[in-house]
């Protein structure tokens, strides 16, 4: 407000070298508090004579210039545009090709900050010439600056399947999958990023990312004593395994399933979150599959997850895996019933608290495990509380389904009786000529009067 940000700005032309720096720093400091200064600082015509001169200048003054792009990039895409506009990223790779570790480090964040918005200013960053660029100050013995190459290729790989292209075309994965072992946690984070974003878009990337031989190292990373070293290491799991059932395969041969139910059993909150939906993706792709799961015991911690945690969006994607799980035949809803699920999705569906989405899941997810149940009338118990306790919509539709089997089948019926299913039937108070009672009827006559009654 004192109008500080144009008193700066001559001094950056300043003849005395470490009065332009300074002053470049304290724009820096300005540009990185909050989003009206960096416009400020843009505004006020500050960017042209900070890079003019990058060149000449000390390696003190182009670390202290690409902590001030930096700073005005991070807050949002149009601050981003602008820096590329004036011709900042030709800077940078000047920068980034410096002999000190420290410029090539800030030149690194520099570049992550402008991709990390959109894939249009991802792309300026690779027309720039700056991705071969980052694989080399990648294989630098500094750590900090492997930590930041790895973080911007990961922040330009994110956008698409192209600009991933474009890091592989490099030859960054390889370089990449050698350092997973490294004992440098905040290192490991950023080498499993990078790896995740590439793999994530097509099978084709994810299988040049499995021939870089990360199975089974990677395994170890859902051990680590790092939280985000294990939620890193899970989400590039889960990556590999969605594409297709023989990466699936893969990860189960490589022991990656015991490894994901383990983790998940070990950790709380959002950290669950991928290796919850690894287990989901793995399943879904073949009854196999499925029952690799179910043999690897991964349905006690997903259950543990619907009990446990507070976040909606973690039980979503419980209740989602369990679904996959139980969804191939009735031997697998089996599995999921005798886990005591179906109680603790219905204890979800009648509490206020859950959110709409949580509820769908689910609801849905109910539905197709008792679908497969039903028929095999295989576990009655666990379907005891929901005969008992739930919404009617959900009632309905087991009634429903209990009257379409036991017309048909002999063993059903007897099944029905002998573990106490017609007598919860009994038990139900159905409005009278609603479609609960019809299907209550119809159970009925399957019967003779005297054991309906």
């Amino acid at each position: 407000n004192s109008g500080v940000v144009s008193l700066l700005r001559p001094l950056l032309l300043d003849v005395v070298p470490s009065i332009r720096q300074t002053s470049a720093l304290a724009l820096g400091r300005l540009a990185d508090y909050d989003v009206n200064l960096a416009e400020a600082v843009v505004k006020a015509g500050i960017l042209p004579p900070l890079i003019c001169s990058l060149p000449e200048e000390n390696r003190y003054y182009k670390k202290t210039a690409a902590f001030v792009l930096r700073a005005v990039a991070k807050h949002s895409p149009q601050l981003a545009q602008a820096i590329v506009q004036c011709g900042a990223l030709e800077m940078l790779v000047i920068c980034i090709e410096d002999f000190d570790p420290g410029v090539k480090e800030g030149a690194s964040w520099a570049f992550g900050y402008i991709a990390r918005h959109n894939a249009e200013l991802s792309q300026a960053v690779v027309d720039a010439g700056a991705v071969p660029l980052l694989v080399l100050c990648f294989q630098e013995p500094e750590i900090a600056l492997k930590r930041i190459a790895a973080s911007t290729l990961s922040d330009i790989s994110k956008h698409s399947p192209e600009l991933a292209q474009t890091v592989v075309d490099a030859g960054a994965i390889t370089y990449l999958a050698q350092m997973i072992p490294n004992r440098d946690a905040k290192l490991k984070r950023q080498v499993l990023s990078a790896l995740s974003q590439i793999a994530k878009h097509s099978v084709d990337l994810a299988e040049l990312v499995v021939e870089a031989e990360i199975f089974p190292v990677v395994l170890t990373c859902l051990k680590d004593s790092d939280e985000y070293v294990k939620k890193n290491g899970a989400t590039l799991i889960r990556e590999i395994a969605k594409h297709t059932p023989e990466l699936s395969q893969l990860v189960v041969n490589s022991g990656g399933v015991a490894a994901v139910v383990d983790c998940i059993g070990s950790c709380r909150g959002t950290i669950r979150l991928p290796g919850i939906m690894t287990l989901g993706y793995v399943a879904a792709h073949s009854e196999n599959l499925s029952m690799a799961v179910i043999v690897s015991k991964g349905i006690p911690p997903l259950c543990a997850c619907l009990i446990e945690e507070h976040e909606d969006h973690v039980k979503a994607a419980a209740a989602w895996a369990l679904g996959q799980i139980g969804r191939h035949t009735a031997e697998h809803a089996r599995h999921v019933a005798v886990a005591n699920v179906l109680p603790t999705l219905l204890d979800i569906y009648v509490d206020a608290r859950s959110s709409e989405d949580l509820k769908t899941k689910a609801s849905t997810f109910a539905k197709k495990a008792l679908k497969n149940i039903l028929p095999k009338c295989t576990y009655l118990p666990a379907l005891e509380p929901l005969l008992h306790d739930a919404p009617s919509s959900i009632m309905t539709h087991i009634v429903g389904q209990f009257s379409k089997i036991l017309p048909h089948d002999n063993k059903a019926r007897r099944l029905f009786v002998t573990t106490g299913g017609l007598k919860k039937i009994q038990e139900i108070k159905a409005e009278p000529g609603s479609l609960l009672q019809e299907y209550i009827n119809t159970i009925n006559s399957c019967y003779p009067e005297e054991i309906v009654r």
